[in-house]
C-alpha cells in the first residue's frame, strides 16, 4: 500500500490527559450542547469574534498541533462540498491510502461527520477526542469554543491518533473565518458558489466567493467548478494574491459528461477529464443529477493535483473507489412501499438541482413534495424552483426554533407560484396529506431541511451509520 511521506511534530495529541467527566458518548454530546452552536442560530453574527481561527488555533497547540501530523485535501463552496469530499474520500482509500473525512452536518449521529478507513469513529473514541479538547481549551483558557470548533479539534485529534495519511476537510460555513481554515492543505476544491448564508457571507456573489476563497493558501493549487464570470474573478483575484495556482473545471482541462441507461446501472452520467498527467475516460459517476457530474470532476481534478505534488497510486484503482460512495440523506429512496426520497436540498440552487436530478434520473407519475425550511433562506427562491417538479406541495415545520411557518411558506408559494398548496403542522401529519393523494406509481419527495430529512429516515427506520 502506498505511503505518505508527512513529516511529524514531535508532539502527539495528548487524549491520555482526558480522563475528566467526558467518558461516553452521551456525555460527549451533553457537553456539546453546552457549546454555541450556529448551525442552530438564526444569522449568528459573522465576525472574527463568533467565528475566526484564534479558539481553535490556541486549542490545537495546546494538543500538540494534531492537524499537522497529515496531509489535507480542502474542499469549500455552496452546494456539492459533502458529495465532492466523499467522492474525494473514496478514491483515496481505493488507491491504498489511510484517510480521514471530516464533513457537516450530520444526519441522525453526530459520529457521521468523522470517519477513517470507511468507517464512523466510534463511540469510546468519540468520547476520548472531545474530552482532549475540552481538557485542552480548559488549559489553554479558552473559555468559549464553540461545538463545531470542539469537533474539528476532535476530528484532528482522532486522525493523528489514527496517523491518517490524509484527511478530505469540508468547511462548515463560508472559509475565511471556518474552523477548518487552520490547515495548510495540498489541494483545495471549489464547488458551485451560489446565494446562502447571505447575512454572514454578504448579498453578492462576488462576496460570497471572496468568503469561500478565504482558504487559498500561499502556492496551494486550487480547482473550481465552473463558475459565473464574476466569481471567477474574485477568485482569480484572491488566488493571484497568494501565488496559488488555480484552474476551473472548464478551462484547461478537457471535461465532458453524458447521460446513459443500462439494466444493471440504471440511469447515470459518465465522465471524461484530460490533464497533463491524468486520462481518466468514461468514469461512472457514483451519484445520479448533471450537478454530480460536475462535483465528480472537481473530485478528479484535486485527486490528479494530488498525484502531480508526489503521491503515487494507480489510477484505476483509485477510480474502482467511486462504486463505494454512499452519502445518506441526499437523492435517498428510504422508501419502497410508499416510494419516498429524500434530499437536503437547503439553498435556491440545490432545490433547482435535485429537481432536474428526479426529473432525469426518476421515473413517476406524478410527484409530492413535503417541504420545510429555516426562515433565514432564500424562501422565495426555494419555492420558485419546487414548482418545477411538484404536481402537489405540503409545507411543514421542523420543530426547530429557526423553522419558517408552514402558513408563511403556503402563503409566498401561492403569490410567487399562482398554485395551491397545503400545511400541515409537522411531517407525520404531512405524510398522511401525501398519502392520501397518491398512487402506487408516484413519488414523495420530502426536502428543504436536513432537519426535515433526518425526521423522515428516522420515522421510516433508515440508519446512518
Amino acid at each position: 500500500m502506498p505511503k505518505v511521506a508527512i513529516k511529524k511534530t514531535n508532539h502527539k495529541p495528548q487524549t491520555k490527559h482526558a480522563a475528566g467527566s467526558i467518558s461516553t458518548l452521551g456525555k460527549a454530546v451533553s457537553f456539546l450542547d453546552t457549546l454555541a452552536n450556529n448551525e442552530r442560530i438564526i444569522g449568528p453574527q459573522y465576525s472574527n469574534k463568533t467565528f475566526g481561527l484564534s479558539r481553535i488555533s490556541k486549542i490545537l497547540s495546546e494538543l500538540g498541533n494534531p492537524h499537522k501530523q497529515f496531509k489535507t485535501a480542502h474542499i469549500a463552496g455552496t452546494k456539492g462540498k459533502g458529495s465532492t469530499s466523499s467522492m474525494l474520500y473514496e478514491m483515496l482509500r481505493a488507491a491504498g491510502f489511510k484517510v480521514g473525512l471530516y464533513t457537516s452536518p450530520h444526519l441522525l449521529d453526530v459520529r457521521e461527520r468523522i470517519r477513517i478507513d470507511g468507517h464512523a469513529i466510534s463511540e469510546g473514541a468519540f468520547a476520548k477526542s472531545v474530552a482532549a479538547v475540552a481538557n485542552a481549551a480548559k488549559r489553554a483558557k479558552v473559555a468559549d469554543p464553540t461545538y463545531f470548533e470542539v469537533l474539528t479539534a476532535a476530528a484532528f485529534v482522532y486522525f493523528a491518533d489514527k496517523d491518517a495519511d490524509l484527511a478530505v476537510l469540508e468547511t462548515g460555513l463560508g472559509g475565511r473565518l471556518d474552523a477548518t481554515n487552520v490547515v495548510t492543505p495540498e489541494v483545495v476544491g471549489i464547488t458551485n458558489i451560489s446565494y446562502d448564508h447571505v447575512a454572514q457571507l454578504g448579498s453578492t456573489l462576488e462576496s460570497i466567493a471572496r468568503e469561500k476563497a478565504g482558504i487559498f493558501k500561499k502556492g496551494v493549487p486550487v480547482i473550481s467548478a465552473t463558475q459565473p464570470e464574476s466569481v471567477r474573478k474574485v477568485l482569480r483575484e484572491v488566488a493571484d494574491s497568494v501565488n496559488a495556482p488555480l484552474r476551473f473545471a472548464d478551462e484547461n482541462v478537457e471535461f465532458s459528461y453524458r447521460f446513459e441507461h443500462s439494466r444493471v446501472a440504471g440511469r447515470h452520467a459518465r465522465i471524461c477529464l484530460t490533464t497533463p498527467t491524468s486520462k481518466y475516460e468514461h468514469v461512472q459517476v457514483p451519484l445520479p443529477g448533471e450537478h454530480q457530474a460536475v462535483n465528480c470532476s472537481i473530485a478528479l481534478g484535486m485527486l490528479d493535483i494530488l498525484k502531480s505534488r508526489g503521491l503515487e497510486f494507480d489510477d484505476s484503482a483509485a477510480v474502482a473507489g467511486l462504486a463505494n460512495v454512499n452519502l445518506p440523506g441526499r437523492m435517498q429512496i428510504i422508501s419502497e412501499n410508499p416510494r419516498v426520497l429524500v434530499d437536503g436540498a437547503h439553498n435556491a440552487a440545490s432545490v433547482d438541482a435535485l429537481m432536474r436530478a428526479i426529473g432525469q434520473n426518476i421515473t413517476y407519475d406524478s410527484m409530492v413534495v413535503i417541504f420545510a425550511c429555516q426562515r433565514d433562506k432564500d424562501i422565495p427562491g426555494m419555492i420558485r424552483r419546487i414548482q418545477v417538479g411538484a404536481d402537489k406541495v405540503i409545507f411543514t415545520s421542523t420543530g426547530s426554533r429557526r423553522t419558517a411557518e408552514p402558513a408563511e411558506l403556503a402563503a409566498q408559494y401561492i403569490e410567487h407560484c399562482g398554485k395551491m398548496a397545503q400545511v400541515a403542522r409537522n411531517l407525520n401529519e404531512a405524510m398522511e396529506i401525501a398519502m392520501r393523494a397518491i398512487s402506487r406509481e408516484d413519488l414523495i419527495c420530502i426536502t428543504g431541511s436536513f432537519y426535515l430529512v433526518a425526521e423522515a429516515m428516522k420515522r421510516f427506520g433508515v440508519k446512518t451509520i
